[in-house]
């Protein structure tokens, strides 16, 4: 047991310290976000709107996400990452606050749009930073702490916030996540000044290849959209099938979304370092992934027994585990070809792009077919993302034979 602990805190040395910062101030941040996996629950069971318009809520979500992403990416390759990081925390928190307040169709839209607009321009900032301090041989290792911290908060976040729903309110999840997000702003400010951090790998691209002419890039960005639509299930569609199909109340459904938090925790940097050590490349190990995550719902069908919620949760947590490292190292790569931020931009937008069309597809397919009907879909558009993906490994070992990489 103590050689088993021991080679479990191996995997996370060599680090640099700025990670581990970023880290724990994600953690900080992401533990506070427990209002996301609750958001379509507290849209139907609290303000009483139908599925088919929580559909076109999720989807404002999703286009400010996406906006932000853009915006994120812009203002990184102007301004730098630091101010961008500092700027979208703080606002955020403060608009998360006032969220509460919201209660008709429009101002919910546009309330949930400019919330993630703002949210959003964090993410390629702090891809950037993330990049900027680790040495290129612990890249995804970097990403995959920064995972653990996300994912740390999740399972924290959820069954803290099913536990604040049960003995408070809803509107305690908004206080919560605002005030989480201003402390995470306090601590990027006390520790990670850029005057004073130390930058391993600082990448200046004195002649840019353009992000928009990457074939492969965009073959890239077309299989993480699609995963993301099916990945994106879980946090809207799946809660309310936990709910209505299995009659799960909020606090279990909280302690069930949590286990793919705590599974993450003790497993993926683990599997990540014994599959950095593979032949494997990286379009294989995030086509596994989008396999595993498609079976996740496939088994969903397969009987009506409670315990198959967790199999299936199991199947999405490793998928998830393999696809979403790797899927970050892989775009950090093609970055260095080109404007780190308009990469990494492009790469954060993919998942708004999901969160568009994922989140209300999802709940039109419910309300039109059932579940059952979709989960089949979900596992087909896996299957597509698995083809996608295996195409991509083809290109870029065709490209290398013929040595235009």
């Amino acid at each position: 047991m103590k050689t088993l602990f021991n080679n479990y805190l191996d995997t996370f040395k060599g680090l640099s310290r700025e990670v581990w910062w970023l880290a724990l101030i994600t953690l900080i941040n992401r533990a506070g976000t427990m209002v996301i996996p609750f958001l379509s629950l507290y849209l139907t069971e609290d303000l009483h709107f139908e599925p088919s318009d929580v559909g076109w809520i999720m989807s404002a979500f999703g286009l400010g996400s996406l906006a932000g992403s853009w915006l994120g990416g812009k203002l990184t390759d102007t301004i730098g990452y630091y101010k961008v990081m500092v700027r979208s925390l703080l606002a955020t928190g403060i608009l998360f606050i006032g969220l509460q307040f919201l209660n008709t169709f429009v101002s919910i839209c546009l309330g949930i749009f400019l919330v993630m607009l703002v949210a959003d321009m964090f993410r390629p900032a702090m891809f950037v930073a993330m990049s900027a301090y680790s040495k290129p041989e612990n890249k995804t290792r970097s990403v995959t702490l920064i995972r653990l911290a996300i994912n740390l908060g999740f399972s924290a976040g959820p069954a803290l916030g099913g536990l604040i729903i049960t003995t408070m309110s809803y509107g305690g999840l908004f206080w919560v996540d605002g005030i989480t997000c201003i402390l995470a702003t306090l601590l990027l400010i006390n520790v990670l000044n850029p005057k004073k951090a130390r930058i391993v790998d600082n990448v200046i691209n004195d002649n840019p290849q353009s992000a928009y002419k990457d074939k492969a890039f965009w073959i890239f960005l077309a299989s993480m959209t699609i995963f993301g639509i099916i990945f994106l299930q879980y946090f809207s569609t799946m809660p309310i099938y936990y709910k209505n199909v299995h009659t799960l109340n909020e606090l279990e459904i909280g302690i069930l979304l949590g286990l793919n938090g705590a599974f993450i925790f003790l497993l993926e940097m683990p599997l990540i370092k014994w599959l950095e050590n593979t032949k494997y490349s990286k379009p294989f190990l995030m086509l596994v992934g989008a396999m595993l995550t498609a079976a996740s719902f496939l088994v969903l069908n397969l009987t009506p027994w409670i315990g198959i919620l967790l199999i299936g949760m199991l199947f999405m947590t490793v998928g998830e585990m393999i696809a979403f490292p790797f899927s970050n190292a892989f775009a950090m790569e093609r970055a260095k070809k080109g404007n780190q931020g308009e990469y990494m931009a492009l790469y954060t937008i993919s998942f708004s792009v999901a969160h568009i069309f994922g989140h209300n597809a999802g709940m039109q397919l419910v309300d039109s077919v059932g579940f059952e009907n979709t989960w089949y879909i979900m596992t087909a558009l896996g299957v597509l993302c698995a083809l996608l993906l295996w195409s991509l490994k083809r290109y870029l070992k065709i490209k290398k034979e013929l040595n235009y990489e």
